[in-house]
């Protein structure tokens, strides 16, 4: 096995590591009501469909969407 072989093995290792913990994150239930943001036009409550739609969910639908256009294309480590 060569240095490039174990490199491509290393990488797979890290890809794999990292969707494991995305898909862990991904299901893990957030039992909070209230939005985790700090827009002033946010009225401070998730509601019930997008709880149920994204049961991981921080923010309401409208500070999700903000929060998206803010940080499109930023890489996140």
């Amino acid at each position: 096995m060569d240095d490039a072989d174990r490199a491509t093995d290393l990488e797979e290792a890290r890809m794999t590591a990292a969707m494991a913990q995305i898909a862990k994150v991904m299901t893990t239930v957030n039992p909070a009501q209230e939005c985790d943001s700090v827009l002033d036009s946010c009225d401070g409550f998730i509601g019930e469909a997008r709880k149920k739609a994204v049961p991981s969910a921080t923010r309401c639908t409208a500070c999700q969407t903000e929060f998206d256009k803010l940080f499109k294309g930023v890489k996140r480590l």
